[in-house]
């Protein structure tokens, strides 16, 4: 666990080093689970103006070192990209970051399509499938979600719990 790591939201500025960021990791650790469809089609999806328009992103920095990225959509309800650069897995960045868009979000319900490889960190931060894996141009993901509040919909799966 690093305990000089700086949580930020990022401006519109910073947002091509976290998209460098996020590419570097896909191509890294999700590429090999997806088609050259999938790929290309994640390209386009980083590279689209309006889908990034509608994002809400934060950088995990050691020093001035952007080491993470997450980005939520639907007034925070719903995690679009989630990526840490890969020799800092397992130090506790992707939790600073998955806690701060939790404390952002009021409405005790957050949702996930999760790749392949995100499925058991996303089951560790306490989300559950709500459907098999599906495959979409290529795209490689299992809807989950996370209730922490009785007002979900699900409420055998919501829990109290604090992050």
């Amino acid at each position: 666990m690093t305990n000089n790591i700086l949580i930020k939201e990022l401006s519109r500025k910073e947002l091509p080093e976290a998209l460098s960021l996020v590419w570097e990791v896909f191509l890294e650790y999700e590429a090999p689970d997806y088609p050259k469809e999938g790929v290309d089609e994640f390209y386009k999806s980083i590279h689209d103006q309006d889908y990034l328009s509608r994002l809400r992103v934060y950088g995990a920095f050691l020093e001035d070192d952007l080491v993470g990225m997450i980005a939520v959509r639907n007034e925070g309800t719903h995690i679009a990209l989630f990526f840490v650069k890969g020799r800092w897995h397992r130090q506790g960045i992707g939790m600073e970051l998955f806690r701060a868009v939790i404390r952002q979000n009021t409405s005790g319900n957050m949702t996930v399509n999760a790749s392949p490889y995100a499925v058991p960190v996303y089951h560790k931060l306490g989300f559950y499938d709500t459907d098999v894996e599906q495959n979409v141009n290529g795209i490689r993901f299992t809807p989950m979600e996370l209730c922490w509040k009785t007002s979900c919909r699900n409420s055998k799966e919501s829990r109290e719990t604090s992050f």
